[in-house]
Protein backbone atom coordinates (compact mmCIF):
# COMPACT_ATOMS: atom_id res chain seq x y z
CA UNK A 1 0.00 0.00 0.00
CA UNK A 2 2.95 2.34 0.61
CA UNK A 3 4.13 1.86 -2.99
CA UNK A 4 0.97 3.19 -4.63
CA UNK A 5 -1.43 0.23 -4.63
CA UNK A 6 -5.13 0.95 -4.27
CA UNK A 7 -5.82 -2.23 -2.35
CA UNK A 8 -4.55 -5.68 -1.44
CA UNK A 9 -5.94 -9.01 -0.28
CA UNK A 10 -4.05 -11.97 1.22
CA UNK A 11 -5.68 -15.35 1.86
CA UNK A 12 -3.80 -18.01 3.84
CA UNK A 13 -5.50 -21.40 4.02
CA UNK A 14 -4.58 -24.84 5.30
CA UNK A 15 -3.59 -26.35 8.64
CA UNK A 16 -2.51 -23.19 10.37
CA UNK A 17 -2.43 -24.00 14.10
CA UNK A 18 -4.54 -27.07 14.68
CA UNK A 19 -5.46 -30.32 13.03
CA UNK A 20 -8.36 -28.69 11.17
CA UNK A 21 -7.79 -26.57 8.12
CA UNK A 22 -8.79 -22.90 8.24
CA UNK A 23 -8.60 -19.89 6.00
CA UNK A 24 -7.58 -16.41 7.10
CA UNK A 25 -8.29 -13.40 4.92
CA UNK A 26 -6.54 -10.03 5.25
CA UNK A 27 -7.96 -7.12 3.22
CA UNK A 28 -6.96 -3.48 3.00
CA UNK A 29 -8.02 -0.72 0.62
CA UNK A 30 -10.15 -0.96 -2.53
CA UNK A 31 -10.40 -4.11 -4.66
CA UNK A 32 -12.48 -4.97 -7.73
CA UNK A 33 -13.42 -8.62 -8.18
CA UNK A 34 -15.18 -8.84 -11.56
CA UNK A 35 -15.16 -7.57 -15.10
CA UNK A 36 -12.47 -6.37 -17.46
CA UNK A 37 -11.09 -3.78 -14.97
CA UNK A 38 -10.30 -6.65 -12.57
CA UNK A 39 -8.20 -8.25 -15.30
CA UNK A 40 -6.46 -4.97 -16.10
CA UNK A 41 -5.86 -3.64 -12.57
CA UNK A 42 -5.42 -6.71 -10.31
CA UNK A 43 -2.21 -8.74 -10.10
CA UNK A 44 -2.79 -12.25 -8.72
CA UNK A 45 -0.38 -14.88 -7.38
CA UNK A 46 -0.84 -18.32 -5.76
CA UNK A 47 1.82 -20.34 -3.94
CA UNK A 48 1.67 -23.67 -2.09
CA UNK A 49 3.97 -24.26 0.87
CA UNK A 50 4.76 -27.84 1.87
CA UNK A 51 5.11 -28.22 5.64
CA UNK A 52 5.41 -31.23 7.90
CA UNK A 53 1.75 -30.95 8.97
CA UNK A 54 0.41 -30.45 5.47
CA UNK A 55 0.08 -27.90 2.68
CA UNK A 56 -0.59 -24.20 3.20
CA UNK A 57 -1.91 -22.14 0.29
CA UNK A 58 -1.26 -18.43 -0.04
CA UNK A 59 -3.17 -16.22 -2.47
CA UNK A 60 -2.20 -12.57 -2.95
CA UNK A 61 -4.11 -9.95 -4.97
CA UNK A 62 -2.81 -6.43 -5.46
CA UNK A 63 -4.88 -3.74 -7.17
CA UNK A 64 -2.63 -1.20 -8.86
CA UNK A 65 -3.48 2.47 -9.32
CA UNK A 66 -4.05 4.18 -12.70
CA UNK A 67 -0.82 5.48 -14.27
CA UNK A 68 -1.14 7.73 -17.37
CA UNK A 69 2.37 6.71 -18.54
CA UNK A 70 1.61 2.99 -18.06
CA UNK A 71 4.77 2.20 -16.05
CA UNK A 72 3.41 1.52 -12.54
CA UNK A 73 -0.15 0.62 -13.46
CA UNK A 74 -2.66 0.34 -16.30
CA UNK A 75 -2.70 3.17 -18.82
CA UNK A 76 -6.48 3.32 -19.23
CA UNK A 77 -8.51 4.72 -16.31
CA UNK A 78 -11.25 2.86 -14.47
CA UNK A 79 -14.58 3.01 -16.35
CA UNK A 80 -16.37 4.60 -13.39
CA UNK A 81 -13.74 7.32 -12.83
CA UNK A 82 -15.37 10.77 -12.77
CA UNK A 83 -13.60 13.96 -13.80
CA UNK A 84 -15.23 17.18 -12.55
CA UNK A 85 -14.54 20.14 -14.81
CA UNK A 86 -14.61 23.80 -13.82
CA UNK A 87 -17.88 25.51 -14.77
CA UNK A 88 -18.00 27.86 -17.74
CA UNK A 89 -18.23 31.56 -17.06
CA UNK A 90 -21.74 32.85 -17.61
CA UNK A 91 -22.58 36.01 -19.49
CA UNK A 92 -23.96 38.76 -17.25
CA UNK A 93 -26.85 40.60 -18.87
CA UNK A 94 -27.94 44.02 -17.53
CA UNK A 95 -31.64 43.33 -18.15
CA UNK A 96 -33.68 40.39 -19.44
CA UNK A 97 -34.13 40.02 -23.17
CA UNK A 98 -35.24 37.38 -25.63
CA UNK A 99 -33.69 36.08 -28.80
CA UNK A 100 -35.60 34.90 -31.85
CA UNK A 101 -34.26 31.41 -32.55
CA UNK A 102 -36.60 30.64 -35.46
CA UNK A 103 -35.03 30.39 -38.92
CA UNK A 104 -35.34 33.53 -41.02
CA UNK A 105 -38.03 33.43 -43.76
CA UNK A 106 -36.67 32.94 -47.28
CA UNK A 107 -35.97 36.17 -49.13
CA UNK A 108 -37.94 36.51 -52.37
CA UNK A 109 -36.19 38.57 -55.08
CA UNK A 110 -37.94 41.90 -55.73
CA UNK A 111 -38.19 41.33 -59.52
CA UNK A 112 -40.75 38.62 -58.99
CA UNK A 113 -42.81 40.77 -56.59
CA UNK A 114 -42.89 43.97 -58.73
CA UNK A 115 -43.99 42.51 -62.10
CA UNK A 116 -47.52 43.57 -63.02
CA UNK A 117 -49.77 40.94 -64.57
CA UNK A 118 -49.43 40.77 -68.35
CA UNK A 119 -52.44 41.70 -70.45
CA UNK A 120 -53.64 39.23 -73.03
CA UNK A 121 -54.64 40.85 -76.35
CA UNK A 122 -58.17 40.11 -77.40
CA UNK A 123 -58.69 39.62 -81.14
Amino acid sequence: MENGAKGCEVIVSGKLRAQRAKAMKFVEGFMIHSGQPARDYVDYAVRHVLLRQGVIGIKVKIMRDHDPQGKLGPKKPLPDAIVILDPKEEKVYPKPFSEDKRPAPPVVPQQQQQQPPQEIPVA
